[in-house]
């Protein structure tokens, strides 16, 4: 292990060459107006190609909404002593897309560099995670050591929009290579700190809320309904939702489920038309005691009231939608391996604990495989100047080859 943490610390100039090619290929999905993960899956290849894995595995899956008619999932495998288990180490190739770039102090799709910290789309989501994982992995190779049991990486796609074409296609498609003794280890949410070892998650909503009026001038509002006002009165009011979910559990952070109101469609073009439309989302985290349905029935109770009063119809559409998975125990081996190597690598006493954001293990937790998810972040994902730390990338890599033992 020693001479896998001196090699790993030689690895600053290629992170920042990696981080500096993932960046400057924007891996949108169609639904955030992106082409897909071909471009950046082809880079990745090549990498993985170089770096004398056993075994990769293409998985594509088909989206006709894209250039190249597929989405990208990669496999790559490294054979351990022990050929009957696998530490898998799963991340996602896709991104957000940089948003308000007048936020930004530099361009989001050009790297910058600043002593340990490097900036742009992506750096944290989740290209830490995503390098961290290739330099473990490869760290045996280069070095000549075998690790204890197989060490398998998985680059999926479609992460941020749905994971309709990520690790749930990978899972059913590929399902002889994922084992219930295997490790699945998501280095996709953290804290600065190393300490959150996730365990658990809220179940999620995501809502399209539709409210039509009736168009007209602004100097005539009296034959219109405005929309817009509608809009807002029930944004407003999807706060009273916390009232009759109002739950606690310590377990969770915040140990509350979250109501949030958050993109909002375009309406008029113009300034002196009064909108007939108007759209907008709710992204619910949902504490696990709560079901879904029943969140939907209120949302539409709290719309039939906005219907009464502003004289408008909505209608509702859902765009996502998971119940919680089971948690993973925090007694089990996944849980127990990981916090020994945070323990010996961080020097620091990890803690189980469950989240509000939904990551890809809600996917291997409703298979019943034990999954956590864990990195050493700083938490800049989706904000502007989002941002990644150097050193975590190269104490993230030594937790996951302490992982694959045969320490």
């Amino acid at each position: 292990m020693s001479r896998i943490s001196d090699h790993l610390e030689k690895q600053r100039y290629r992170i920042i060459e990696l981080q500096k090619k993932l960046v400057s290929i924007p891996a949108l999905g169609p639904d955030n107006q992106g082409s897909g993960e071909k471009e950046k899956a082809d880079f990745l290849l090549s990498c993985l190609r170089d770096s004398g894995f056993d075994q990769i595995i293409e998985v594509n899956s088909p989206d006709s909404r894209v250039p190249c008619g597929y989405r990208p999932n990669i496999i790559a495998l490294i054979n351990g002593k022990n050929s009957g288990k696998t530490l898998w180490i799963i991340s996602h190739m896709d991104i957000v897309p940089a948003g308000d770039l007048s936020l930004w102090d530099g361009d989001p799709f050009s790297l910058r560099v600043e002593d340990d910290l490097i900036f742009g789309r992506g750096v944290e989501d989740n290209h830490q995670g995503m390098i961290s994982s290739i330099l473990s992995a490869t760290a045996f190779n280069q070095l000549g050591i075998k690790p204890e049991i197989n060490v398998g990486l998985l680059l999926v796609a479609d992460e941020e929009t749905g994971n309709k074409h990520g690790l749930p296609f990978v899972l059913d498609e590929k399902k002889e290579l994922f084992g219930r003794d295997d490790l699945y280890l998501v280095p996709d949410f953290g804290t600065p700190d190393s300490k959150l070892v996730e365990v658990a998650e809220k179940s999620m909503l995501w809502i399209k809320i539709s409210v039509t009026g009736r168009q007209c001038h602004a100097s005539r509002p009296d034959k219109g309904i405005n929309t817009l006002v509608a809009s807002s009165d029930f944004i407003l009011r999807i706060q009273e939702l916390n009232n009759y979910f109002s739950d606690h559990s310590e377990l969770f952070s915040p140990p509350e489920s979250t109501f949030c109101p958050t993109k909002k469609e375009a309406n008029v073009p113009n300034i002196n038309t009064i909108p007939g439309l108007d759209v907008f989302y709710v992204d619910c985290r949902v504490l696990p005691n709560y079901k879904l349905d029943e969140v939907m029935e209120r949302v539409k109770v709290l719309g039939s009231e906005i219907e009464s009063k502003h004289r408008v119809r909505i209608a509702y559409e859902t765009i996502l939608r998971e119940e919680s998975a089971p948690f993973t125990d925090p007694s089990s081996e996944i849980v127990t391996k990981l916090s020994e190597a945070i323990i010996r690598i961080q020097g620091v006493e990890p803690v189980p604990q469950g989240v509000g954001g939904g990551t890809v293990a809600a996917f291997l937790r409703h298979r019943e495989y034990n999954a956590v998810v864990w990195a050493t972040l700083l938490g800049t994902a989706h904000q502007p100047n989002e941002c990644s730390s150097i050193r975590n990338t190269i104490n993230d890599a030594r937790v996951m080859a302490y992982m694959a033992g045969p320490w």
